[in-house]
């Protein structure tokens, strides 16, 4: 008897240990994006258990990516941290009975494993996340690399997202790369004003050209540049474009699935405030934070429109 009970009790032990690491690990997803990806992490709240679970790992995966990205510009780091993630998604894909400790002991990955396992993720979206961020110096030459791009880096997360909800499904896929092209795009736009230390922005070289506007005078954006407003009207026009086409798309997306497109709503805001103010990246009121966007965002998905 005594020993059926110390059984029990290490047993219990075991559980509370296992389950106090879920939730430490569940708290460091959810931090991280909403420190790091604010918008996206107002989104991914609005969404159901248990697929929000799953989708914070997804969203922090990308987070922990695009932070190795962004030191990798800098050049504070080499490739090898990127380099760490490509190798982890190849073990997160690697057979049950095979060696269980070789995946790493990091709270991210071990939710991410978990949301693989439990979802049956594709490998190739989690792939193409890293491999996108590869091109550290993000230098596109025409709109169309940008999109492609853009279909990495931002439309894999919602692809993976879709996977979390058990949705595989050719009209959601074409929706969701639509607004990932337009988020994107939207991303490279806000990031721009942050960007003046580098010798070059990445807008593509074919606006440039097309409006007879250097990479300097994109780095001043001064309020009475008007190639520069013509430029950022361009590229954010493309964006509007592709977040009209996946609104349109919207309509033919399952109910239960509509809700990982909220992040539409967030885009339109943008873009709104982006042409009130004439196309000045650097206007107060487009840089400010979108104090409304919460209620808004709530909003939005009670009356089923994104």
């Amino acid at each position: 008897m005594w020993c059926c009970r110390a059984v029990r009790y290490a047993s219990s032990g075991t559980v509370r240990r296992t389950a106090s690491s879920d939730a430490s690990a569940q708290n460091v997803c959810l931090s991280l994006v909403r420190n790091h990806d604010k918008e996206n992490f107002l989104c991914t709240l609005l969404l159901k258990n248990p697929a929000r679970r799953s989708a914070l790992a997804v969203r922090a995966f990308n987070v922990e990516v695009a932070k190795v990205s962004e030191k990798v510009s800098a050049g504070n780091v080499g490739v090898m941290p990127l380099k760490f993630w490509e190798n982890t998604v190849t073990t997160l894909y690697r057979p049950a009975d095979g060696d269980a400790g070789a995946v790493p002991d990091h709270p991210v990955i071990r939710e991410l494993h978990r949301a693989v396992r439990e979802h049956k993720l594709s490998k190739r979206y989690l792939q193409r996340l890293v491999t996108a961020r590869a091109n550290s110096n993000l230098h596109f030459v025409t709109v169309k690399q940008l999109e492609d791009y853009a279909e990495q880096a931002v439309a894999s997360v919602l692809y993976l997202l879709l996977e979390v909800h058990g949705t595989r499904n050719v009209h959601c896929d074409h929706a969701a790369s639509h607004l990932g092209k337009a988020q994107g795009i939207v991303n490279l736009l806000r990031s721009i004003p942050y960007q003046t230390r580098r010798s070059a922005v990445p807008i593509p070289q074919e606006l440039l050209m097309a409006h007879g506007v250097n990479q300097e005078r994109m780095v001043r954006n001064r309020p009475d540049d008007k190639g520069v407003e013509e430029v950022t009207f361009a590229l954010a026009s493309v964006a509007f474009r592709h977040l009209e086409t996946a609104r349109g798309l919207i309509r033919t997306v399952p109910r239960p699935v509509r809700p990982i497109f909220l992040p539409c709503v967030s885009i339109e805001r943008y873009l709104h405030r982006l042409r009130l103010a004439r196309f000045h990246l650097t206007d107060a009121s487009v840089m400010r934070t979108d104090s409304l966007l919460p209620l808004v965002l709530y909003w939005r998905k009670l009356r089923g429109n994104y």
